[in-house]
């Protein structure tokens, strides 16, 4: 069992519903990244999801896009984020996650980038581009490594496609909440409970949604229906607005949002 595993385990006996916080890794700087990271657990989150920057994003949103450029033009490199993981896997004492786009991992190399990732404390990947026609030699290895691989499911993928996906994914289900890219927003589908209902009677994976959650009101209003939920763009939005007053202002700002996250998630 790798340590989403287990997290979800105890959660369930909880009770609990995953808070599930992306952060860009190196934006703007990797001091900034570690600052937040270490006031994660304190203000409540459970797991953390650690964005790798790429120039070319897949469904990201403005405010996510622009967190990937900045780091880029900062120097950021794959490196940057073992590195991250190495210094403060242990200090954080909730479980990390890279989200990666596979054309990473696959030139890197797809045993050699579980290999990085482990040793760097990550405990699986998030891999949005990854298609499922593709995915049975990683998810395979993945599951050899006790390391978890999530993949993506959005309201436009067709059922049967839906079960495929979470037959060749670990740890948890990502349950996109929306059509289109990241970004907060103020309503979400109303089909979107039966959809997330019909997908959790087709596996025992736990599902986690994101996108468009923009706070508490939101994630009071998904966390019923959900096993965790994935905050991205408004944190993301948060760390922008309050790095140019230092790392520990980017941390405080960001823990106190997570803290009314929390509470409104154990609330619903």
């Amino acid at each position: 069992m790798s340590a989403i595993d287990d997290l979800f385990a105890r959660l369930k006996s909880q009770q609990k519903k995953a808070l599930m916080p992306f952060i860009t890794a190196g934006d703007p700087n990797l001091e900034t990244t570690a600052a937040v990271l270490q006031r994660l657990p304190e203000a409540g989150a459970d797991l953390c999801e650690v964005g790798i920057p790429y120039s070319d994003p897949i469904a990201d949103g403005p405010v996510i896009q622009a967190s990937y450029q900045r780091a880029l033009e900062h120097g950021f490199h794959l490196n940057d984020a073992m590195e991250l993981g190495k210094s403060h896997a242990s200090k954080v004492a909730i479980p990390l996650v890279t989200m990666v786009s596979y054309s990473i991992i696959f030139r890197v190399g797809l045993r050699k980038y579980v290999d990085l990732a482990k040793q760097a404390g990550y405990a699986g990947a998030i891999v949005p581009d990854l298609l499922v026609e593709e995915a049975a030699e990683f998810s395979e290895l993945c599951r050899a490594k006790d390391f978890s691989l999530v993949q993506l499911v959005t309201p436009t993928t067709p059922r049967s496609r839906q079960i495929e996906i979470a037959n060749s994914s670990s740890g948890f289900l990502y349950y996109v909440s929306v059509t289109g890219i990241t970004g907060e927003r103020k309503e979400l589908p109303s089909n979107l409970q039966e959809n997330v209902q019909w997908l959790r009677e087709q596996t025992e994976l736990p599902i986690c949604i994101g996108f468009g959650i923009s706070g508490p009101e939101t994630a009071a209003k998904l966390a019923p229906h959900a096993d965790g939920l994935i905050v991205g763009s408004a944190i993301v939005r948060r760390i922008a607005e309050a790095a140019e007053s230092g790392p520990e202002q980017a941390a405080e700002t960001v823990g106190s949002f997570v803290r009314q996250l929390r509470q409104a998630i154990d609330s619903a």
